[in-house]
């Protein structure tokens, strides 16, 4: 698994005119090829009498599933423009179709790739971008009298306190950054002067929002 990555951060759509023909552009996040198929049959079900429902999508860790599609624009001039905004913006697992409603004025292969390419960045940015870090789940043991000073230290620091158990003992879990797990260890080891028990847990993404 990536230690971190981006991707989109919820399902977008987002509208633009330019000379007189409308760019619908629909963003969604997809973990597979299927999923990525089925929602641009969604798309195209979505807008039947459309003129073109151009798509691109990038899949996987190392981006090995890419997919670009003009769906009836001239060669290279939608899909792939399409594509290189998702490249440029290092966005994994993403599917992206543009919907075009031909407004009567042509633009030539060169006003149809910025077209495109606008499209897609700005409907990018209507979605918004999160940064995926792996963390791990992390269950720290500890005697009752440890309770307040533990507690306070985690939520003052950068790590996620998740929950707390009132067992015999009180186990605290924590999402720790998995290239952080061995400083926590330490660290916790020092404040209860070894008396803790840790336990390292399942992985899961925290999610972070990012402006670029």
């Amino acid at each position: 698994m990536l230690k971190q990555y981006r991707t989109i951060a919820k399902k977008a759509e987002n509208e633009i005119i330019i000379e007189k023909s409308r760019f619908i552009t629909s963003v969604q996040r997809v973990e597979t090829e299927e999923e990525a198929h089925t929602f641009i049959q969604e798309i195209k079900r979505m807008h039947p009498s459309a003129n073109h429902n151009c798509s691109a999508y990038m899949i996987g860790e190392q981006n090995l599933i890419q997919k670009a599609n003009d769906d009836g624009e001239p060669t290279g001039t939608a899909g792939v423009p399409m594509l290189e905004v998702l490249k440029k913006r290092d966005l994994k697992d993403t599917a992206v179709v543009v919907t075009r409603y031909f407004g009567g004025i042509k633009l030539g292969g060169g006003g149809l790739i910025r077209a495109y390419g606008r499209s897609v960045t700005e409907g990018i940015n209507a979605a918004g971008i999160v940064e995926r870090n792996l963390h791990s789940l992390v269950s720290t043991t500890i005697d009752y009298t440890w309770l307040g000073k533990i507690e306070n230290e985690i939520r003052s620091s950068s790590y996620l306190l998740h929950d707390i158990h009132y067992l015999e003992d009180v186990v605290i879990d924590t999402h720790v950054a998995v290239d952080e797990i061995e400083i926590f260890i330490e660290w916790m080891t020092n404040l209860t002067n070894g008396q803790s028990k840790i336990e390292i847990g399942t992985q899961l993404y925290i999610e972070e929002n990012i402006t670029s």
